[in-house]
């Protein structure tokens, strides 16, 4: 098989997975280009919504697709580190202790609630974001190779909650945030329940695609990331990153955009060209995805909140005064 056939399968199996999660996750096209595109740029994805958007079910006809392992882990106040990397335990047979892996050692980990999660389990997982690896009992343990992990975040609720460090927020190459859907989408949820509940939906199809694989997951990603990033479209990046950092928005910004934002966007720039079926990245690219991939980085001033201005509105006005070429 030449090496344009194993860009068209690895990039046909990809889009089938992006059309499975579209069939069942209603309204949510935006959520599912992130989660493709931060698998296909080896990075990690923080949902926030409301409860009963389809976040879990999102993450878990993700894992489905791709064929890869998934664990879940609900976050609550008392979670210990070792719930979720695991930790090593004496065995009387052998005299000796062995490491027990916790579900961080999954292709797909889903943090459900992750505000709820004490910061010292908060930190255990930034290792596991930041070096694929879990340090425990001075040992080093390689995570699973692809590893997505997926945290979501109810933003409606604040007591008994432990806000993400902006060091944590960082680690995340999105930040999606969800809205609840209008009347035709809601209308549309509703007849897929009703379907899947007599069998008959997608969740319940005895015919399904085959998953991909994790194989296939690392094919495309290799692929992606040799997607051509042009010098002119690398200025527009650094330009909109060092935008947040200009002197007219000092009294705005008090931590702005580190340069793991401009790896970020370009990373997610090139994951996307690839998705839509194109060698090279547009400004587009960047333009679409910038809100999600830089506004979780800002760090806004006190008075800048208290008027009502937001990381993600800002970004907005960046991209309008900033052009591309």
């Amino acid at each position: 098989m030449s090496p344009k056939d194993d860009r068209s399968r690895s990039r046909a199996g990809l889009r089938g997975v992006q059309d499975r999660l579209a069939a069942g996750l209603i309204g949510h096209e935006r959520l599912i280009e992130r989660l493709m595109i931060a698998a296909l740029a080896g990075g990690h994805v923080l949902i926030e919504g409301a409860p009963g958007l389809a976040k879990t079910r999102a993450v878990n006809w993700l894992a489905r697709a791709v064929g890869g392992s998934f664990a879940r882990v609900q976050c609550t106040p008392d979670l210990m580190p070792a719930d979720l990397t695991g930790t090593a335990i004496f065995r009387p047979d052998t005299g000796g202790f062995e490491f027990v892996r916790g579900p961080v050692f999954h292709n797909v980990v889903l943090v459900d609630e992750i505000n709820r999660a004490p910061p010292k389990v908060q930190s255990a997982l930034l290792e596991a974001m930041a070096e694929g690896q879990v340090t425990s009992g001075g040992e080093t343990h390689r995570l699973p190779d692809p590893f997505l992990a997926v945290a979501t975040q109810n933003p409606i609720e604040h007591e008994g909650t432990y806000p993400l460090p902006e060091a944590q927020l960082d680690r995340f190459l999105f930040h999606v945030a969800l809205d609840l859907p209008g009347a035709a989408d809601e209308r549309r949820i509703l007849d897929l329940v009703e379907a899947e509940s007599r069998g008959d939906g997608p969740g319940g199809s005895a015919d399904a695609p085959a998953p991909i694989g994790p194989d296939m997951l690392l094919e495309a990603r290799s692929e992606a990331m040799q997607v051509h990033l042009s010098p002119v479209l690398r200025d527009y990046i650094v330009r909109l990153v060092m935008a947040t950092r200009g002197p007219e928005l000092a009294e705005v910004v008090d931590y702005a955009v580190s340069p793991r934002g401009s790896l970020a966007l370009a990373a997610a720039a090139k994951a996307r060209a690839w998705l839509d079926g194109r060698d090279h990245a547009l400004p587009d690219d960047v333009q679409a995805l910038a809100g999600d991939a830089l506004a979780h980085r800002l760090v806004l001033s006190w008075s800048a909140r208290a008027e009502g201005r937001t990381a993600r509105a800002l970004v907005a006005e960046i991209l309008d005064r900033t052009h591309a070429l």
